[in-house]
């Protein structure tokens, strides 16, 4: 996770030049400070972002591999059929061409 500096004591110095009372100035520093830090603690990197999108496309390949795994058996029971269908076809034709 990137870390992101706030500078309290700028932050305060340029509250009191401001004309802000200085233990104003610095409460809202450690306030501002604070709730940098609960905001910012959970934020999204670039890496974070790159792992999550390599797992996903792992997790794809994963499923595609399945699922053109199960293809190839059906694939070869049409091509069956497909190929008995052209025979049976054939003969057909052939038996109606000598009876004609």
């Amino acid at each position: 996770m990137a870390m992101i500096t706030f500078d309290t004591l700028k932050f305060a110095n340029t509250l009191k030049a401001a004309g802000v009372p200085s233990a104003q100035a610095e409460a809202e520093a450690t306030a501002l400070s604070e709730v940098l830090e609960v905001n910012l603690k959970e934020q999204v990197t670039k890496e974070d972002w790159r792992r999550e999108i390599e797992s996903l496309r792992r997790e794809m390949m994963t499923c595609f591999a399945q699922v053109d795994s199960r293809f190839i058996p059906l694939e070869r029971r049409l091509i069956i059929k497909l190929g008995g269908l052209m025979a049976l076809s054939i003969g057909i034709v052939a038996a109606l061409v000598k009876l004609l």
